[in-house]
């Protein structure tokens, strides 16, 4: 790393700056697919064009969370010189213009949020609330990333609002029930802080909390206990409303709960390993585990979908066991 302090930069090139738009990360937009799932099987499809409503909808996606790395690295190239290894990202490594970074932002947003007007008024607000998350987490005085437990809260607000375009993508008159919106958005919190945790175990032990520091302002609010702490909270509220809406739209879809279970404390542990590929959610289909239980997941989905378990209302009404 020290030797990458000392190399002279040298000017970006063309490739440079569409590395930083990091399109290797577009996995990451699988969160959008269960909001078109649940749209359809709840309201079913209310869009003119369905083929249209989904090029728009996932566009819009990528060139805005593009857009917002594209400034994220630019901004974070004097933070991330003291990470192990987001030192060897483009901005570190590489002299830019701040006027073409800037420019490149700009064309992703306007891609963006053109490609969610034309789906419809509440696949643009969706858009532009996402547009201006990057803002709000990345650029000074703003800059929600350096301020401990908001950093976690304001970026996995990403989560929902994938969640609303996926559902908008096939039903674009209303928005997802509150209460999944609540647990994607929490569930999100508990993935991020989960990344984080890895980041605090990994760099403390290898380098000092000091280093951490001055890659990421934030952890000087944070200790490993108060990280753990702060997933397991995240997590319980995710599972709680996440209960609600299962219970109140389809109370078959409770039974995906102990699959849903296994994923956080699947995703918990993994945290904790070295090297974790918490740290690079973008990777995390190589976890054969992992996917393994997404797999299982998603048969009991279809199966809760599929078949009506009339045993499970009793969970919607009270009833109490007569012991006399």
């Amino acid at each position: 790393m020290h030797d990458t302090l000392a190399r002279p930069p040298v000017k970006a090139g063309l490739g440079e700056y569409i590395r930083i738009a990091r399109f290797d990360h577009m996995t990451k937009h699988v969160f959008i697919i269960p909001g078109c799932v649940l749209a359809y099987i709840l309201r079913g499809v209310h869009t003119p064009s369905l083929l249209l409503s989904a090029v728009c909808g996932l566009l819009a996606a990528v060139t805005i969370a593009s857009a917002n790395y594209v400034i994220n690295e630019y901004l974070d190239r004097d933070f991330d010189r003291h990470h192990p290894t987001k030192s060897q990202r483009m901005a570190v490594q590489t002299e830019m213009s701040g006027a073409i970074v800037w420019a490149e932002w700009a064309l992703f947003v306007a891609i963006g949020l053109g490609a969610a007007s034309i789906g419809g008024t509440t696949m643009l607000g969706a858009a532009i609330i996402f547009a201006a998350q990057g803002i709000v987490y990345n650029v000074p005085p703003l800059r929600s990333k350096n301020k401990a437990y908001l950093d976690v809260i304001s970026e996995s607000i990403n989560n929902p609002l994938r969640l609303v375009i996926g559902w908008t993508i096939i039903d674009p008159m209303t928005l997802p029930p509150s209460s999944v919106i609540l647990a994607y958005w929490l569930g999100g919190a508990f993935l991020m802080a989960a990344k984080r945790l890895s980041e605090y175990h990994e760099i403390v032990a290898s380098h000092g909390k000091e280093l951490l520091m001055r890659y990421r302002a934030s952890f000087a609010g944070y200790t490993e206990l108060s990280l753990t702490l702060s997933c397991f909270v995240y997590a319980m509220l995710s599972g709680f409303f996440l209960a609600v809406f299962l219970i109140k739209y389809r109370v078959e879809y409770i039974i995906t709960l102990p699959a849903i279970t296994a994923l956080f404390a699947q995703y918990l542990a993994l945290s904790m390993q070295v090297e974790s590929t918490a740290q690079k959610p973008e990777k995390l289909f190589r976890e054969r585990g992992l996917m393994l239980t997404v797999a299982i997941l998603s048969g009991l989905f279809v199966l809760a979908t599929l078949v009506d378990m009339k045993p499970l209302d009793t969970l919607t009404s009270q009833h109490f066991i007569a012991v006399d």
